[in-house]
């Protein structure tokens, strides 16, 4: 059997890099005869430009702006004239110094993603891709456009460049399933500051839009990664899914055609999973070749009755195997690696389909 696997990252526990060889070293303990092919994904978050950065290119250090106070490392890829960064890079979740909570949820910024355009556009590039997602900020991408000088500047910065926004979340800026809303108490958010941050990016809208003569707050994708998504729409940006970006670059279409088995995942496979984000693109990508597909996740918050549609026929969670989140986190890789074992064991005898 020819099995492809092809997960996002796992949260902060785990890389998609590092879940592809935890997932083909389980799957390959219990089914040594397969053809078992490792293909690691991204829909734009965090990981983008280490799984992009494995098909070629020159992968870059730049010093930037973290989201808070100090400014931290960041990498980006060039390829000939086109640049690849990732906006977890320079304002993500893993960034904080410890969990986030209310203060860094009204404090964190973008100013780093702009700073990373700014190195891309010194370079050269004449396309610049950015992946969105991961990010612990939610303040519509105003801190990228200051970081370009403001509106004026950047737009000028970018006149003649070819701007994507790399995002698979179809968010709107505002409202009941905007940035704030949506994912505001992830990023640490109580009810009071997710109020704080829907007026302050419902003010920037106003602000995009009576410069640029457009309507971006209510755009699909507009809230990607705390809303950076309407700054770059603002700045001329078109939208691309970041899974078929990866996808692209990876081969993926060609390996799916020849394949019997796709097993992916990501950290919570929940009801987002199911708005356009990785896990949902690559099974339905499976199934147009008529390719089932696994899911290993750290965790499964969706019914077996929502997510069949897609080309699952099962998803499995790490927690469940490791018998809790701590110990399933403690432990990520030998606890995925154990359940990939499982679930190929399984699907020798049929119980998985």
């Amino acid at each position: 059997m020819r099995v492809i696997v092809a997960p996002d990252s796992f949260g902060d526990t785990l890389t998609a890099v590092q879940a592809t060889l935890a997932i083909v070293d389980g799957w390959r303990r219990a089914r040594p005869e397969d053809e078992v092919i490792a293909t690691p994904q991204s829909d734009g978050g965090p990981g983008f430009v280490d799984v992009l950065s494995a098909t070629g290119g020159e992968v870059r250090n730049v010093r930037v702006s973290g989201p808070l106070i100090r400014s931290v490392d960041a990498r980006w890829l060039l390829e000939t004239e086109a640049a690849y960064i990732e906006s977890a890079q320079a304002c993500g979740l893993s960034l904080l110094d410890g969990p986030p909570t209310r203060e860094s949820s009204l404090l964190a910024h973008s100013q780093g993603v702009g700073e990373l355009i700014a190195a891309a556009l010194e370079a050269g590039a004449t396309t610049i891709v950015v992946g969105l997602g991961g990010s612990c900020c939610t303040d519509g991408g105003r801190g990228l456009v200051d970081a370009l000088g403001g509106l004026a500047s950047a737009w000028d910065a970018l006149r003649d460049v070819e701007l994507v926004a790399a995002t698979d979340v179809e968010h709107v800026l505002l409202g009941p399933h905007g940035a704030a809303a949506i994912f505001g108490p992830q990023k640490g958010a109580d009810s009071s500051a997710v109020e704080i941050l829907e007026q302050r990016n419902a003010q920037w809208s106003s602000e995009l839009e009576e410069a640029i003569g457009m309507k971006v707050s209510t755009l699909p994708g507009a809230g990607a990664a705390g809303g950076i998504g309407a700054a770059l729409f603002a700045l001329g940006a078109v939208r691309r899914s970041g899974a078929d970006v990866v996808a692209e670059r990876t081969g993926q279409a060609e390996l799916l055609k020849s394949a019997d088995l796709v097993v992916t995942g990501e950290g919570k496979f929940d009801h987002q999973s199911l708005h356009g984000k990785l896990v949902t693109s690559v099974a339905a990508a499976g199934a147009s070749y008529g390719v089932p597909t696994l899911v290993l996740a750290g965790q499964v918050e969706v019914a077996v009755t929502d997510y069949t549609s897609f080309g699952i026929v099962h998803a499995a969670s790490v927690a469940a195997f490791a018998g809790s989140i701590e110990e399933a986190m403690t432990h990520a890789r030998e606890n995925l690696c154990g359940l990939a074992e499982r679930t190929a064991q399984d699907w020798n005898i049929g119980r998985t389909t």
